[in-house]
């Protein structure tokens, strides 16, 4: 079983709050493509990082993860890029690992 988790930013790169809409978007596709999906709302998790040139960037995201037998990299390459558009990202982060369901 493979765990596919979403970080998704609460904002754009011009730092606006980006609208509820492409986060319900996000969960009817996942939804229709996989049967499923946990999103983790509640509370926004606070990301740092820090750039090539030493500044600190914060940002605030929610993460979104699914569960499949199989993983499609390629289908999750074209997924992770469209987001990156939708989600006014350089860069998204969509992860994947390897998991035992007990």
């Amino acid at each position: 079983m493979i765990l596919v988790q979403l970080l998704l930013p609460l904002y754009g790169n011009t730092h606006e709050p980006l609208p509820r809409d492409v986060f319900q978007q996000t969960r009817e596709e996942i939804l229709a493509q996989f049967g499923g999906l946990t999103a983790y709302t509640r509370s926004p998790a606070s990301g740092l990082w820090q750039e090539d040139n030493g500044t600190t960037v914060h940002d605030e995201i929610l993460i979104y993860e699914v569960m499949t037998d199989a993983l499609d990299e390629e289908w999750w390459r074209a997924y992770r890029a469209e987001l990156e558009k939708r989600f006014q990202q350089d860069a998204l982060v969509v992860r994947a690992q390897e998991i035992r369901v007990l």
